[in-house]
């Protein structure tokens, strides 16, 4: 279903690519890597690696879908980070970016799906006033209820629906930890469905519990199916043998190209629109899980950059060509894309124009991938390709699947908690403090000690 080739990674084809040497000291110390994620699983800290077989946490998402079928015109989700980049990413990659432009009978009777991830008045006004809300669905995602954007956008859309004089209960659903936070007791007192999100899942490897498989239900997705390609992945690479793991491959490879060669950025670069936002839902995952200081003080992680081919060979790639040396690319590539169109023979006595007569869409995009990826590699930059047959609920499964794990495996390489996210918890709490959170008076007095603003470099009035 899904196949590496790292040719161009290594010394062999690519100046400056990994050796011989550095794979065998890879796959050597694979084992050792593989069990410590393994370890994490049964501490239950990596719980997002048995939500393929959670069969009952798939069935509230299944149930909620089924009991609500036909009832919503509109489904908009309350969220931000990991809560949004991955029903962004489903909804992208299973329906297409131009799923809510569609008549409701192309929709087969489906709802429209906006995602609410940040919180900028101007698109929060937009998107509620132009909804009718008796036909519309939130979905209030926070694993810990005290998300301020998250909880802000509830408490607006919790108003506009009691003003309009409708059933809150009818309106909202909540997707939360089972046990702790604000909105699980909230959901009691308002009458409001609640789905789980696993204690031992973080934010960013959510997209396989209700987080990502209750939309993409709601859209008619077969969830099932893109949990059993998860598992299927989950099985691939339940081996210690490097080569034989898919995950493996990509992240001892990143890590290696980042920590012996100085290829500090990692490019995903999906040669499908259905995967452009899969790229996005990747750069959080690889940044927020591995940027991060490691135990010795120093800060270690390579950075995440999404692009899009073909789109992207006419912006980035000319910098991944020819600038600095630093990035390893990896290039999804799609063999059946679903569809193709037939590029008409015409113009034949125009060199421009005659060759590309009897070929493909699909077979042009591929071939461009090919390309360059050849290219990059004759001018020593390196890159991996990932081959997938089609772009389906299974596939994307796996795929994701493979890309946690692969970000799993390089935080035992970098030695650093993979799954925690410390650098983001001091700009939540000096905004708490601004906010005048109670429990945030610390924070307040850090934020006070903080430099004021020097007349010598503040420009303007």
């Amino acid at each position: 279903m899904i196949s590496i080739d790292f040719t161009n990674m290594m010394a062999s084809a690519v100046e400056n690519g990994v050796t011989d040497e550095e794979w065998d000291e890879a796959h050597g110390a694979f084992a050792a890597v593989h069990k410590g994620v393994e370890t994490l699983r049964n501490d239950g800290v990596a719980d997002f690696m048995n939500l393929p077989r959670n069969a009952p946490l798939l069935q509230q998402a299944i149930d909620f879908a089924g009991r609500n079928r036909g009832r919503y015109d509109d489904v908009i989700i309350l969220g931000i980070g990991g809560s949004a980049l991955g029903p962004i990413a489903l909804k992208t990659a299973l329906r297409g970016a131009g799923w809510n432009e569609l008549s409701g009978d192309a929709r087969s009777g489906h709802p429209r799906l906006h995602v609410l991830d940040n919180i900028d008045p101007g698109t929060i006004a937009a998107v509620l006033d132009r909804l009718a809300l008796e036909r519309t669905l939130f979905i209030v995602t926070s694993k810990s209820g005290g998300t301020a954007e998250t909880m802000s956008q509830f408490l607006i859309a919790h108003e506009r629906i009691t003003n309009a004089g409708l059933d809150v209960s009818d309106h909202f659903v909540f997707v939360t930890d089972p046990k702790t936070g604000a909105l699980r007791p909230l959901a009691g007192e308002l009458g409001v469905a609640a789905l789980d999100i696993p204690p031992g899942v973080g934010g960013r490897y959510s997209v396989l519990t209700p987080v990502g498989t209750l939309p993409a239900a709601l859209l008619g997705v077969d969830i099932s199916a893109l949990l059993t390609g998860a598992g299927e992945m989950l099985d691939k690479c339940a081996t210690t043998e490097l080569f034989d793991n898919p995950a493996g491959i990509i992240g001892s490879l990143f890590y290696v190209s980042d920590v012996r060669h100085g290829r500090v950025i990692d490019v995903l670069m999906p040669y499908a629109d259905p995967l452009r936002d899969f790229a996005a839902w990747f750069v959080q995952l690889w940044a927020e899980s591995l940027g991060k200081h490691g135990a010795n003080g120093k800060s270690v992680g390579s950075t995440p950059l999404p692009a899009l081919g073909a789109t992207d060979q006419h912006s980035q790639v000319q910098s991944f060509m020819e600038g600095p040396a630093n990035k390893a690319i990896a290039f999804i590539a799609v063999e059946d894309h679903g569809t193709d169109i037939v590029i008409p023979s015409a113009f034949e006595h125009v060199t421009e124009l005659g060759y590309l007569g009897g070929h493909t869409l699909g077979e042009l995009l591929n071939i461009e991938q090919r390309a360059t990826a050849g290219a990059l590699a004759k001018r020593g930059r390196s890159n991996l390709t990932i081959r997938m047959e089609r772009v389906d609920a299974r596939s994307v499964g796996a795929l994701m699947m493979m890309f946690e794990l692969a970000t799993a495996y390089a935080g035992q390489m970098y030695g650093v908690n993979a799954f925690n996210q410390p650098g983001v918890e001091l700009g939540k709490q000096f905004a708490y403090a601004l906010l005048g959170r109670p429990g945030a008076e610390a924070a307040r007095a850090q934020w006070d000690a903080l430099p004021k603003p020097d007349p010598r470099w503040s420009q303007g009035s």
